[in-house]
């Protein structure tokens, strides 16, 4: 994964909306959106910024309070079953987006498939 040179961190026009998602593995929550998904990797490292489509993502690991927040910590979840915050990927035509040539079908399970009801 590299650095992009084209982008810039403020951008030079308009804005930018992002996605801040704490990870206790940030190499492999990046290798996910980007071999998944398709996003490409901007800035590597912690944090880690991914361009996917038209958004972007910081993946980073969690930490302690900052002197503007010292009441608050970051951390990834703790229960694989509970979460505090989701994000809604909307796609037009689910297998194009879904099934690109680089995605092995044999990689996904019965549960990933598109067209398949979550069990």
């Amino acid at each position: 994964m590299s650095n992009r040179a084209d982008y810039h961190l403020p951008p030079t026009e308009g804005f930018v909306v992002t996605h801040f998602l704490t990870v206790a593995d940030v190499n492999r929550s990046a290798e996910f959106y980007v071999r998944i998904f398709g996003g490409t990797v901007v800035r590597s490292g912690e944090p880690t910024i991914i361009q996917l489509a038209n958004s972007w993502l910081i993946v980073n690991v969690g930490g302690g309070p900052t002197d503007d927040k010292p009441t608050m910590t970051l951390r990834p979840p703790v229960n694989p079953h509970e979460v505090s915050s989701f994000l809604n990927i909307r796609v037009a035509d689910i297998r194009a987006n879904y099934c690109p040539p680089r995605l092995n079908k044999r990689s996904l399970t019965k549960h990933q498939r598109p067209g398949r009801e979550a069990q």
